[in-house]
């Protein structure tokens, strides 16, 4: 789930937006009201698998801390049929696994923590209609490769249908130079191989680093079509040479969309005159022994489709900058030369004792590169193949 950082500065920053407009060029010392600061913000979603919940507080912008995780609460999912389900709890963040949801029983989050008791309203879980299509358009050879979603047809089209995205990229990435050959610095010599001496490839992950919402009311038969939830740069190195996502579909109901709306104008108003404060914030979260605000909403999901999808460069214009040959290239080294290359940290990835001189003399000509510059783990890749990446087809789950 996104993160609420946003919503918790806004205050600071409407007063600081004010005094912008008024000229004003003195430090000034937030004094966010006490009811807006150090209240309850909550994330999660209750539905089958591993559950994650969130709990944090708010505080004020010139705090030693952007936001207080909120430890030693008790969470508990409950149902209305009498079944609960207990959270454990590590640094705010508490988890239960859920195995499933009985569509015929309605879902809440019962919180208790620094004296007060918090709970969700309670939900039915919505069930979520797999994914149709995901596919990757671009509309320009210099635009941006977007990524456009297409559920399969609604459970029910006589009314508006809300969903949220989320999604994670895998792509494969090569390391700069490969070789084949080292120098043996005891027998001072060059050592040619019939396999390469570092990975030949590697991949990257990355997860979301926004949640998408959409609504059909704009769609024929409240069918959601190639709706884009994200791009790719043309000249990312996600595309150089093959990339994969993983979107995650969830239907969500009309408050928890107007909710992530109001949320996303929060953190994009941050110091506007109209901002909302965190109060004022849609939630389904209430406090049962006092008035205190809460911040956050839980949804409630029968389940959650997923789609695996690829993109292969050959089939989109992607801009790669020709790369400068970036070695070390040493021209008739002697065996000491190649000692102290090896000793400050190069190593051998050419050895071409072939070449000629216009006089007919043979001219020995190496090429030294540096370890980071041939292998790809020092690229933040990792080098055991995905389980996924044989696949040659789109995968709806």
């Amino acid at each position: 789930m996104m993160k609420l950082k946003k919503t918790i500065y806004y205050v600071l920053c409407l007063m600081m937006g004010m005094s912008t407009l008024t000229g004003c060029i003195e430090k000034y010392e937030a004094d966010i009201p006490t009811d807006e600061t150090g209240l309850l913000v909550v994330e999660g979603t209750i539905t089958p698998g591993e559950n994650k919940f969130i709990l944090q507080r708010t505080t004020a912008l010139n705090s030693y801390y952007s936001n207080m995780m909120e430890d030693g609460a008790t969470v508990v999912v409950r149902g209305t049929d009498g079944s609960e389900y207990q959270t454990v709890g590590n640094n705010g963040t508490y988890t239960c696994t859920i195995e499933e949801l009985n569509p015929n029983v309605q879902y809440y989050l019962h919180i208790e923590t620094d004296g007060e008791v918090y709970e969700s309203d309670p939900q039915t879980p919505l069930a979520t209609e797999k994914i149709a299509e995901v596919r990757g358009d671009q509309s320009t050879p210099r635009s941006n490769i977007d990524i456009l979603v297409t559920p399969a047809e609604p459970y029910d089209n006589s009314k508006i249908n809300y969903y949220t995205w989320t999604y994670e990229e895998t792509w494969e990435v090569h390391p700069d130079y490969n070789t084949f050959v080292y120098y043996d610095v005891d027998n001072k010599c060059c050592v040619k191989t019939n396999h390469l001496l570092y990975p030949e490839r590697g991949w990257k992950d990355a997860p979301s680093s926004s949640i998408m919402v959409g609504s059909s009311t704009n769609y024929d038969a409240q069918h959601i079509q190639q709706l884009k939830i994200y791009d790719i740069g043309n000249d990312s190195e996600r595309m150089f040479v093959r990339y994969s996502g993983l979107v995650h579909q969830r239907a969500i109901s009309k408050a928890e969309y107007e909710y992530e709306l109001a949320r996303r104008q929060a953190g994009s108003e941050m110091g506007g005159l109209f901002t909302p404060q965190p109060s004022a914030l849609p939630s389904n979260i209430h406090c049962l022994t006092s008035k205190k605000h809460v911040i956050g909403f839980v949804g409630c999901a029968l389940n959650t489709s997923e789609y695996r999808f690829f993109l292969e460069p050959q089939n989109y214009s992607i801009y790669r900058p020709a790369e400068k040959d970036m070695r070390r290239w040493v021209e008739n080294p002697s065996p000491d030369d190649c000692i102290e290359l090896v000793k400050n940290g190069l190593h051998l990835c050419e050895w071409d004792d072939t070449y000629m001189s216009p006089e007919g003399k043979p001219i020995l000509q190496t090429a030294w590169a540096y370890e980071y510059q041939l292998d790809v783990r020092y690229r933040g890749a990792y080098t055991e193949e995905p389980d996924f990446w044989h696949l040659t087809e789109n995968v709806s789950y």
